[in-house]
């Protein structure tokens, strides 16, 4: 199984503020939706929380939330307490690529623990205030290729290019 992780970045690692978004990209959006539609999604409880309830859990999707709460419940998720868990789930249900999805923290530990073979990086190319942020890490031990290169338009209000980084041998 392939573990991956996908987030959009801003040129400075800004991912978020005050538990949201910070930018609006219905594209950079329906290239999420599309590329994890039908895995395993793994995210942090705050991360998860973060999502519009609306759209919670993300459908056709395994949702798995990571969670220190032993009581915690969430409708239609799988709640694990260790992203090596949620991992094994994933493993266990035949899963060929599952996806990290955040948030900052979720994101670090798994960088650190060498647990991703590629992420996808949405660059949004301006640089934003906020307080969660992405870890750096080595461009030189991963190979990469630009997907897609957006520039602004009417919907999407900032340039962005979408990259996938394959983890060297």
């Amino acid at each position: 199984m392939i573990v991956s992780l996908i987030v959009a970045v801003a040129e400075n690692n800004v991912i978020g503020k005050d538990n949201n978004l910070i930018w609006h990209l219905p594209k950079d959006m329906a290239f999420f939706k599309a590329t994890t539609l039908n895995h395993h999604i793994v995210t942090g409880r705050k991360n998860y929380d973060s999502i519009p309830s609306k759209y919670r859990p993300l459908k056709d999707r395994v949702n798995i939330v990571v969670t220190r709460q032993k009581d915690y419940k969430e409708k239609d998720c799988e709640i694990v307490n260790s992203i090596a868990s949620a991992i094994d789930l994933a493993r266990k249900n035949g899963e060929t690529e599952c996806f990290i999805i955040g948030g900052g923290q979720i994101y670090k530990s798994v960088l650190e623990n060498n647990l991703v073979d590629q992420m996808y990086i949405t660059h949004v190319l301006e640089e934003f205030e906020g307080d969660t942020f992405f870890p750096t890490f080595d461009v030189n031990d991963w190979q990469e290729k630009t997907l897609i290169t957006h520039l602004k338009d009417d919907k999407n209000k900032h340039d962005f290019i979408v990259k996938k980084y394959k983890k060297k041998k």
